[in-house]
C-alpha cells in the first residue's frame, strides 16, 4: 500500500502520484510518425476502442505513419471479467500510461478510494459512487494478476519530441497523476497563471492531458512562443451537449498535417505541428447495451454516468476553446 494524504477517500492524492514539473521533459523520446493519437478516458468502452482502431487503420491506409498512445483511465466501466481482459489485452498492444484507475488496480493505495483526487466542486455523492465503482473493478482485476503486473509497469507520463516540439503527455497535471490543474473548470474560472508557470517550468510546447472528464483546448504566447494544452475530456463518453461521441487528441506533422480531420471539435497549429480534438463516433446503442448489463439502473456507474453517456455534457463547442 502507498501512503496518501489525510483527505477523505476519493479526494486524497497518493504521494507516489506526485512529481516535479522540471523533471518531466528530462529524457524525451523522439517520435517521427506523421500522426499521433492520444486517447484518455476510454473507460472500458469497447465500441469506442473499435472506432479508434478503425481511424488509425484508415490513416495508415492513406499512407500515413501513425502511433496510438493511451494516457490513462482506459479501465473503469469494464467491471466484467471477459471485458476487462479484452480491453487491457488490446490497449496494452499500443503505447500506454497509467491513469489513477490503472494505478489503483495495479497497486492500491491505502485510503485513496478511486484515486481521483476530486476537488471541492465535485459533489460528495459523486465521490462516493466512484469509490464503489473502483471497489467492484478491483475485485475483477484481482482475478487477472498478469494484467495487474503489466499495468504496474506503465509510466506516469510520457515526454516526446514530435515535429521538433517538446510534447508532454500527462494523465492529470504537471504535478500529480490525478491533478486537476488542467481541468476545464479551472480555465473557465480564469485560472491560467498556474498553467503558464507549468509551461515555463517544464519547457513543453504542447501538453496533452485527460482525467478531469471535460474537454478543453488552451493556447497562449509564453515567452515569445505559442504554447498549447489539450484535455480530451473522455474518449469513451460524450463531451459536448446533445452529443454522445468521445474525443481524442490528434497531433500531426509533415504528411499528417496535410490531411487534417474536417470534423475536429477544435484545432490549432503550433509551429509545424497540428493539434486537434477529434470525435469518436462509436456505436452508442451497442455501448449502452453493454454498459446496462454491467451497471443496471440504480447502480453507482448508472447514477453518475449514464445520462452523460447518452446525452453528453452541458458544454457547447465554443465553451471548450480558451485563449490565454
Amino acid at each position: 500500500m502507498t501512503a496518501v494524504d489525510n483527505s477523505p477517500e476519493g479526494r486524497s492524492c497518493p504521494l507516489h502520484y506526485r512529481y516535479q514539473p522540471e523533471r518531466l521533459l528530462a529524457s524525451p523520446e523522439s517520435w517521427d510518425e506523421d500522426v499521433v493519437y492520444i486517447a484518455g478516458g476510454l473507460y472500458g468502452n469497447v465500441p469506442a476502442l473499435d472506432t479508434l482502431e478503425a481511424m488509425v487503420a484508415a490513416d495508415r491506409a492513406a499512407g500515413l505513419r501513425v502511433r496510438l498512445l493511451f494516457n490513462g483511465d482506459f479501465n473503469w466501466f469494464n467491471a466484467d471479467g471477459p471485458l476487462f481482459e479484452d480491453i487491457n489485452r488490446r490497449v496494452l498492444n499500443y503505447d500506454a500510461m497509467l491513469g489513477n484507475v490503472e494505478y489503483e488496480l495495479a497497486n492500491p493505495s491505502d485510503g485513496a478510494g478511486c484515486g481521483c483526487a476530486y476537488p471541492e466542486f465535485v459533489d460528495d455523492q459523486v465521490v462516493a459512487r466512484s469509490n464503489r465503482i473502483m471497489d467492484r473493478l478491483q475485485a475483477v482485476a484481482d482475478r487477472y494478476p498478469s494484467i495487474r503486473q503489466s499495468l504496474a509497469g506503465l509510466p506516469r507520463w510520457r515526454s516526446l519530441i514530435f515535429g521538433g516540439l517538446n510534447i508532454l503527455v500527462l494523465h492529470g497535471d504537471p504535478e500529480s497523476l490525478a491533478g486537476w490543474g488542467l481541468a476545464h473548470e479551472r480555465l473557465q474560472a480564469g485560472s491560467d497563471e498556474q498553467l503558464v508557470d507549468w509551461f515555463r517550468r517544464t519547457g513543453a510546447d504542447v501538453m496533452v492531458a485527460t482525467h478531469t472528464c471535460l474537454p478543453a483546448m488552451w493556447s497562449a504566447m509564453v515567452d515569445g512562443r505559442l504554447r498549447c494544452m489539450l484535455n480530451n475530456g473522455a474518449a469513451g463518453m460524450g463531451n459536448v451537449q446533445a452529443d454522445s461521441r468521445g474525443l481524442v487528441a490528434r497531433l500531426t506533422h509533415g504528411a499528417g498535417a496535410e490531411k487534417p480531420v474536417s470534423a475536429a471539435f477544435a484545432s490549432r497549429a503550433v509551429a509545424s505541428v497540428g493539434v486537434s480534438l477529434v470525435p469518436l463516433a462509436f456505436d452508442i446503442d451497442a455501448w449502452l447495451a453493454q454498459f446496462d448489463r454491467i451497471w443496471p439502473v440504480g447502480s453507482a456507474a448508472a447514477l453518475s454516468y449514464r445520462d452523460r453517456i447518452r446525452n453528453g455534457t452541458r458544454l457547447g463547442l465554443d465553451d471548450i476553446v480558451f485563449e490565454g
